[in-house]
């Protein structure tokens, strides 16, 4: 669900790093193509060496484009993006889409159209689009999935969603809803084989594409 800008690439790689110091050698090296400090703090947990850089890509939806065709498409679009100045890397896209029986629905930006999302999502159930790509442009490699997550909301009042949102702020989370948070109190079930999708990275997804790419993650 979240997208927030984090820790400046030079900062992220530095902490990171120095943690990871005893497998830096672990063969090819990752780049996460994100500004998501969520995104961040989840590849972190694979204890691997990675620099941080952003995409700078338009993610302006196509006319007609389906959630998940929008999510796939931008997750590839940023790995690619970075691919190009890490050329020998595997460079990590990633986007998630909010799907609302086809419409994708984004980061609201404002305390109005969260109020909006939140209504409408109320009682219903959500197909969060999570797409994963990682690219090497030295190997040629380049792989896209796609880790759905369904989740069903609760019947929700007007003073919660207005009661959730002062507390929450989640105007960077497509859906308006950090499930990680108090965002999960709005929530009935999540269904997922994935279950670090919602937060923004499917980590068994990606253990598998660095793995094919020719990443070491466990040495």
């Amino acid at each position: 669900m979240p997208e927030t800008p984090g820790l400046a690439p030079s900062d992220a790689l530095s902490t990171l790093t120095s943690d990871c110091a005893p497998r830096a050698a672990a063969g090819r090296a990752v780049v996460l193509g994100s500004t998501s400090r969520y995104r961040r703090e989840l590849l972190a947990r694979l204890a691997l060496p990675f620099e941080v850089e952003a995409p700078e890509v338009d993610e302006t939806p196509q006319p007609a484009e389906r959630p998940e065709a929008l999510a796939r498409r931008l997750a590839l679009a940023k790995a690619r993006a970075v691919a190009a100045r890490h050329p020998a890397a595997a460079v990590i896209g990633s986007d998630q889409v909010a799907d609302l029986d086809g419409e994708p629905l984004g980061k609201p930006g404002t305390h109005a159209r969260a109020v909006e999302q939140l209504r409408r999502m109320q009682g219903r159930t959500v197909v969060f689009q999570t797409a994963l790509a990682v690219v090497c442009q030295a190997t040629g490699f380049e792989q896209v999935d796609l880790a759905p997550v369904r989740v069903r909301f609760r019947t929700l009042s007007d003073l919660e969603i207005e009661a959730y949102l002062r507390a929450e702020q989640p105007y960077d989370c497509a859906g308006s809803a950090k499930s990680e948070g108090l965002g999960i109190a709005l929530l009935e079930s999540i269904d997922s084989d994935d279950p670090t999708a919602l937060v923004g990275l499917p980590l068994i997804r990606t253990c598998r594409l660095l793995r094919a790419a020719g990443v070491r993650l466990i040495a």
